[in-house]
């Protein structure tokens, strides 16, 4: 497959929005913005969230039209300073997600939380170890 343009010019394709069909798309904008700690922009059957600071995702939960699906197939990871996944699992708890599972030991780079927000919807919480410095 060819596709035709300009060669020398890397792509500058970003990502624009986390898009979410919900139930109830305030309810789950205003958990959203709260864990994330933006303000939300709802409107009749939608509600948009700006990312939260450079290299945030920005976010639109539209009202879902068909049956939820039976299982998740794309899920965010989002990842906390080292030594605050406990405390940001906690926050995400108060504000109305369900714990599901942690991994914690099975890779030394990265150890991380399964949650679901109030919809169902999974979403993990991510830390990485800092790196040491090598040996001489």
């Amino acid at each position: 497959m060819s596709i035709s343009g300009p060669s020398s010019s890397p792509s500058h394709i970003t990502f624009g929005a986390w898009n979410v069909q919900a139930e109830d798309p305030d309810r789950l904008a205003t958990f959203w913005a709260e864990f994330l700690q933006v303000a939300p922009q709802l409107s009749i059957d939608s509600a948009y969230l700006p990312a939260a600071g450079a290299g945030g995702v920005p976010m639109m939960f539209q009202l879902r039209s068909d049956p939820r699906p039976q299982y998740q197939v794309a899920h965010l990871d989002l990842t906390v300073p080292w030594d605050r996944r406990e405390t940001e699992v906690r926050r995400a708890l108060r504000l109305g997600a369900l714990h599901e599972w942690d991994v914690l030991d099975e890779y030394p780079h990265v150890q991380w939380s399964t949650l679901s927000d109030p919809e169902g919807n999974l979403f993990c919480l991510a830390e990485h170890p800092p790196v040491q410095p090598k040996q001489r």
